[in-house]
């Protein structure tokens, strides 16, 4: 397991180099599961919220609209391109009570009880001591408010996740992964379980099966460049890339793939 700088860095270093694909828009899935996060929430009128692991703010501006015009929303990323995309889109929009910054969800300095509303939606399973993050994002709830922690559920973008990996394992076998982070709590007892252990107590997790439609072959190679696998990617050469990029893609036309699994789990807890 890595320690918490290395998956913090690698994090920072996939999501920033990922944010050139991230908001295509074959990658619709960010916005769908982070607005449902949010609907899924009674959030209060003028709420205080805090996401964390907010990307180009997918769940953090449904947020912020909702609690507008006395609520506010602070967005935290690693990934510096991904809050670059967020704070364009919010300007956009003309949203004015949300701000994104940068940081650390285990050290961001913020006081206890502070907000009525933490959501986290799909990046606590990057941290290796999941239950320790949890109980810092618990410690920052308010008494009365709300802990919302969304993740990957079962068999994460089936088929066309297997596909890509077996093509990486025929170029660099050692990069193959059989293993991914969110599988950790990938069912409801595992999530409510570490959920517990970080110290939450009352928790309700929802399980919500799905599929993210794919227009082409080329819709999920979008995928691959604008999310965690290009991680992988990135430690490809070249020619190595392509190689992977066109069995994946043949293998996806080979099965008539014209969708992936898109499993979610829905954890909240609400502070006593």
């Amino acid at each position: 397991m890595p320690t918490p700088i290395e998956a913090k860095t690698k994090a920072a270093r996939t999501y920033n180099v990922a944010a050139d694909a991230y908001d295509l828009s074959a990658n619709s899935f960010w916005d769908r599961f982070g607005r449902r996060t949010i609907d899924r929430l009674a959030l209060p009128s003028g709420a205080y919220c805090l996401d964390v692991c907010c990307g180009s703010g997918a769940s953090a501006i449904p947020t912020a609209k909702k609690v507008a015009p006395h609520g506010s929303v602070l967005g935290v990323d690693l990934a510096e391109r991904l809050l670059e995309l967020a704070r364009t889109k919010a300007a956009r929009q003309g949203i004015e009570n949300i701000e994104f910054r940068a940081g650390d969800m285990l050290d961001l300095g913020l006081p206890g009880g502070h907000f009525d509303v933490v959501v986290c939606v799909f990046g606590i399973f990057f941290i290796p001591d999941m239950p320790g993050a949890v109980r810092e994002l618990w410690r920052m709830v308010a008494p009365g408010g709300t802990l919302a922690i969304t993740t990957w559920g079962p068999r994460f973008f089936e088929p066309a996740n297997t596909a890509f990996w077996d093509a990486v394992a025929t170029v660099r076998p050692e990069l193959h992964k059989g293993f991914n982070p969110w599988d950790r709590i990938s069912d409801p007892a595992t999530l409510r379980a570490m959920l517990e252990e970080g110290g939450v107590r009352n928790v309700q997790v929802a399980s919500e099966t799905g599929v993210h439609s794919l227009r082409s072959p080329e819709d999920w190679w979008a995928a691959v460049l604008g999310s965690g696998y290009r991680g992988t990617i990135e430690q490809l050469e070249l020619a190595e890339r392509e190689q992977v990029r066109k069995a994946n893609l043949a293998a996806i036309r080979a099965n008539g793939v014209a969708a992936v699994e898109a499993n979610v789990l829905y954890a909240t807890a609400i502070k006593p």
